[in-house]
C-alpha cells in the first residue's frame, strides 16, 4: 500500500507513541516529481471513510484513502500547491456521520514568550495557555489544551468527544520546554476530558487537569471545560471603596465557614445548597450580624468531603458541589455588592497522592520531590510541593493570582505555612534533609512566599495574604524589602492558645493562670494580627467553644459571651468559626449542617443576639480596630489583679472622643462597687455589657452615666465606680 510517510512514522502515529504527530498529520507541501503539491492526513479510528473539503469552496472534494485498518487515511492533492482551511466529512464505521475540522491543521497557540516565562517561573497567567481554554481561531471554535509533562513520552487530550481513545488526539511537545500543546476544534462548555499520558517507562496513566477550570462532581473525576472569561462582574463600588481606605486600619470581622456545612437543603438527601442558594441566605444573615468579611474554608476541588478541601487536586476549579464557576462567581459579586469580603483558604503546601491529580503526574516525581524525606508529609499522607521547580513555583503563585483576579477573592489565608518554613516539619530524625548550610530552613519555600507575596501586593495592592504560621518565625508580615516574608496578616495562634487555655479552666484557677489574657500585648506589635477562634480547635475531640467552658449551662454561656468580649476588646482583627455565634454545642462535624434548630432555645437565641450586638458595636466604633497595629491604640489600666481575675484596658481611637474602657471579669463574682482608674474625666456610658437580661446574663449592668470623681486609681487622676457583673464584660464609651 503507497503511503507518503515512512512506516516506521506510520506505525508510530498508529501506536500513539510519536512525540510530535503535527509533523506528520494535517495537511503538508509535498514533491510530486518537479511540482508540488499537498497532502492530508488523519488517524481516526472510529472512521469508516473520510473526504477533505475546502472550507471556501466546499464542491472541492478530495476522497482519502485508508491506507491502515486502524483508522490512518491519507489524500494527495497534486493541483493544490498552498495551504487551505478544510474540514474533514467523516463516516464512522457504526453507520453515523459528522464533520470536523483537523485538530493537526493549526498553529501553536503557546509561543516562545509563553514558555520561556514559564521556564523561569514568573508567567502570571499561565492558566490561560494551560489547562483547556476556549478559543475562536480563523472564526473557528474550539479549545485550546496545554500540559506540562517533561518526562512524558506522549501526551493526548482524552474524552467522550474522542470515545476516551488516546490514540485520537495525541498533542505536539514544544521544544525542549516540556509543555505539549493542540488546539481541537468543536469542543465547548461542559465536555468532559482528562490528560492520557505515556510516562517514560511505558505505562499508560489518566489524570485530571492541573489548570482545570472546572472538574465533575466526586466520584466522577473528569475535568470540564469552562469558560471562565464570560461573567461580567458588578462590583465596581466594592473596589473603588477599597480605594478609600488603609486595608489595616480597617475593620475586619471575618466570619469563618465551610459551604457544605453551614446549611444544607431541606430534601430528603439533605443535599448541599448551591452556590446561589447560599448567597441568597448567607448574605443577609452576614449583613445583619455584623460581620466585615467570609472566610471560605478551602473550595478548591477535592476528592474528599472529610479533607475539608484542604487537600486539593484542583486547584483551578471551584468545587462541582455547590455550582458551576461562574455561580462561584456570581457569589462573589453578590458578596462585593452588599460590602461583605471573601477570604479564601488556599493550600500551597502539600497535595494528595490521588491517581487521578498532581502526584507523579507525568510518571515522574513533577510537582513533588523524588526523594520521600523531601516530597512526602507524613502527618498528612500527602505530598509535598517542589519549591525548587520554576514550574511548580508558577503554577502556584499564577494561581493565587487566580483566584484575586479572576475570582475576585479579596485575600488568601494560606494554610500551614510552618510546614512550607521548616525543613524537619513534623518529621524525626533521618527523616529530612538539611539545606545547603546544614539548617532546618526551606530556602526553596521561603523564596517562594517571598515571590508570591512581592508579586500580589504589586498587582493586587488592595488584597491581603494571610499566613497561618504557629511559630516564632520573625517578621511573617514585614514587607520583602524589608527582610520579612511579605504577609499582610498572620494568624495569631499564640494568643488562640493562651486564651483557651485559660477560658477552660475553673474561674477558681484562673488567678494562677492571669498572665494567659496579659502575655499577648508582649508581641501584639511584632506582626499584623488576626485573633482567631477557627474550625481548627472545635474539632478532633477539642469540644465546641461553648462546651470548652467551664461550669453549669449558665455559667458556659456567661463565660463564652465574656471569653468574645475580651477578644474584641483585644488588638487585632476577628475571626470565628460558624457555629460559635449561637452557641452550637456539639463539635463541627463537615457531614451534617450547623443545629440551626438550637435557636429555638432562649441561651442559643440571646447568645446570637449578644454577638451580633458585639459586632455591631465593633463595627461602630473605630478605637476597635483603627489602631490594631500600633501600640499607641492600646493601654492598661489594670493588668495585675490576678487575684480577682479582671482586666481593665483602655482602645483609643484617633480622636479623644472615640475611647473606650474594657473591664473584664472572669470570675462569678460579681462588684457592686468596682473602681477603677479612667484615661480622663467625663460621663461615659455603658455601650455593652455581657450581662444583660437580653443576652441571658444576670442583669448586673449600668443604666445610668457614670461620672469620673478627682479621685486617685490605678495611678490615674481620674475614676469611676461601677457595677461588676459576674463573668461578664463592661464597654464603656466617653460622652465627649
Amino acid at each position: 500500500m503507497l503511503t507518503t510517510i515512512k512506516m516506521n512514522e506510520l506505525k508510530q502515529i498508529v501506536d500513539a507513541s510519536f512525540g510530535d504527530p503535527h509533523r506528520i498529520l494535517g495537511m503538508h507541501e509535498i514533491k510530486l516529481g518537479d511540482n508540488d503539491g499537498m497532502v492530508v492526513r488523519a488517524f481516526i479510528p472510529q472512521a469508516e471513510s473520510i473526504t477533505v473539503v475546502d472550507d471556501a469552496f466546499s464542491s472541492r472534494r478530495y476522497e482519502m484513502e485508508k491506507i491502515h485498518d486502524d483508522g490512518f487515511f491519507e489524500v494527495v492533492i497534486p493541483d493544490r500547491q498552498k495551504w487551505f482551511r478544510y474540514k474533514f466529512d467523516i463516516k464512522g464505521v457504526s453507520g453515523d456521520s459528522w464533520e470536523t475540522y483537523d485538530a493537526y491543521s493549526f498553529m501553536p497557540t503557546i509561543d516562545d514568550e509563553d514558555i520561556y516565562l514559564f521556564n523561569q517561573g514568573t508567567h502570571y497567567q499561565i492558566y490561560e495557555k494551560l489547562g483547556a481554554n476556549p478559543k475562536v481561531i480563523d472564526g473557528i471554535a474550539g479549545v485550546a489544551f496545554g500540559v506540562w509533562a517533561p518526562n512524558a513520552r506522549r501526551v493526548s487530550v482524552i474524552g467522550e468527544f474522542n470515545s476516551w481513545d488516546g490514540r485520537r488526539n495525541t498533542m505536539r511537545l514544544l521544544q525542549n520546554s516540556g509543555i505539549w500543546e493542540i488546539f481541537i476544534p468543536g469542543l465547548q462548555n461542559g465536555d468532559n476530558y482528562k490528560f492520557e499520558i505515556k510516562s517514560s517507562t511505558g505505562a499508560i496513566i489518566q489524570k485530571q487537569d492541573p489548570y482545570g477550570k472546572f472538574a465533575e462532581l466526586r466520584p466522577s473525576t473528569s475535568s470540564l471545560i469552562f469558560d471562565i472569561n464570560s461573567y461580567k462582574w458588578n462590583d465596581k463600588d466594592w473596589y473603588e471603596s477599597l480605594a478609600t481606605r488603609d486595608k489595616f486600619d480597617a475593620p475586619m470581622n471575618i466570619y469563618e465557614m465551610h459551604l457544605g456545612s453551614w446549611k444544607r437543603s431541606d430534601d430528603e438527601e439533605n443535599s448541599f445548597l448551591t452556590y446561589t442558594e447560599l448567597a441568597d441566605e448567607l448574605i443577609p444573615y452576614i449583613k445583619e450580624m455584623g460581620y466585615t468579611h467570609i472566610e471560605l474554608l478551602p473550595v478548591e476541588e477535592h476528592p474528599y468531603d472529610g479533607s475539608w478541601g484542604y487537600q486539593v487536586t484542583g486547584y483551578y476549579a471551584p468545587t462541582s458541589r455547590y455550582g458551576t464557576p461562574e455561580e462561584f462567581m456570581r457569589f462573589v459579586d453578590r458578596c462585593h455588592e452588599a460590602g461583605i469580603g471573601v477570604f479564601l483558604d488556599w493550600v500551597p503546601a502539600h497535595f494528595p497522592k490521588d491517581a487521578h491529580g498532581l502526584a507523579y503526574f507525568d510518571g515522574s516525581a513533577l510537582y513533588e520531590h523524588e526523594d520521600p524525606r523531601q516530597g512526602e508529609h507524613a502527618e498528612w499522607g500527602t505530598h509535598i510541593f517542589n519549591f525548587g521547580r520554576n514550574e511548580v513555583k508558577n503554577f502556584l503563585i499564577a494561581n493565587a493570582l487566580y483566584w484575586v483576579e479572576k475570582f475576585h477573592i479579596d485575600g488568601l489565608r494560606v494554610d500551614a505555612v510552618s510546614s512550607m518554613l521548616y525543613l524537619n516539619y513534623a518529621k524525626a530524625d533521618g527523616q529530612w534533609v538539611p539545606n545547603q548550610y546544614g539548617g532546618t530552613e526551606n530556602l526553596d519555600a521561603i523564596e517562594f512566599l517571598k515571590h508570591l507575596n512581592s508579586i500580589m501586593i504589586k498587582r493586587n495592592p488592595y488584597a491581603h495574604m494571610i499566613a497561618e504560621e504557629s511559630t516564632s518565625w520573625p517578621f511573617i508580615t514585614r514587607a520583602t524589602e524589608d527582610g520579612g516574608l511579605g504577609f499582610t496578616m498572620k494568624w495569631n495562634m499564640g494568643w488562640m492558645n493562651d486564651f483557651l487555655e485559660y477560658m477552660g479552666k475553673d474561674p477558681i484557677y484562673r488567678k494562677y493562670h492571669h498572665n494567659n489574657l496579659t502575655f499577648g500585648m508582649v508581641y501584639a506589635y511584632t506582626e499584623k494580627f488576626i485573633l482567631v477562634l477557627s474550625h481548627d480547635e472545635v474539632v478532633h475531640g477539642k469540644k465546641s467553644m461553648l462546651d470548652k467552658m467551664p461550669g453549669d449551662l449558665w455559667q458556659k454561656f456567661a463565660n463564652l459571651r465574656a471569653a468574645y468580649g475580651f477578644m474584641f476588646g483585644f488588638p487585632g482583627k476577628k475571626l470565628l468559626f460558624m457555629g460559635g455565634e449561637f452557641g452550637q454545642f456539639i463539635e463541627w462535624n463537615e457531614k451534617r449542617p450547623l443545629d440551626w434548630f438550637l435557636l429555638e432555645y432562649q441561651h442559643h437565641q440571646t447568645m446570637l443576639d449578644y454577638v451580633k450586638r458585639l459586632n455591631h458595636v465593633y463595627l461602630e466604633n473605630e478605637a476597635l480596630w483603627v489602631k490594631d497595629n500600633g501600640s499607641d491604640g492600646f493601654e492598661w489600666i489594670d493588668a495585675n489583679d490576678g487575684d480577682r481575675s479582671t482586666y481593665t484596658f483602655i482602645r483609643k481611637g484617633r480622636e479623644k472622643k472615640d475611647t473606650l474602657v474594657v473591664i473584664c471579669n472572669f470570675t462569678p463574682n460579681a462588684y457592686e462597687e468596682f473602681k477603677m482608674g479612667m484615661p480622663f474625666e467625663g460621663v461615659w456610658h455603658e455601650i455593652l455589657n455581657s450581662d444583660a437580661p437580653e443576652f441571658g446574663g444576670s442583669g448586673v449592668i449600668n443604666t445610668q452615666p457614670l461620672y469620673t470623681a478627682k479621685s486617685e486609681s490605678h495611678g490615674r487622676e481620674n475614676s469611676i465606680t461601677l457595677r461588676m457583673p459576674p463573668l461578664g464584660v463592661v464597654i464603656l464609651k466617653s460622652e465627649g
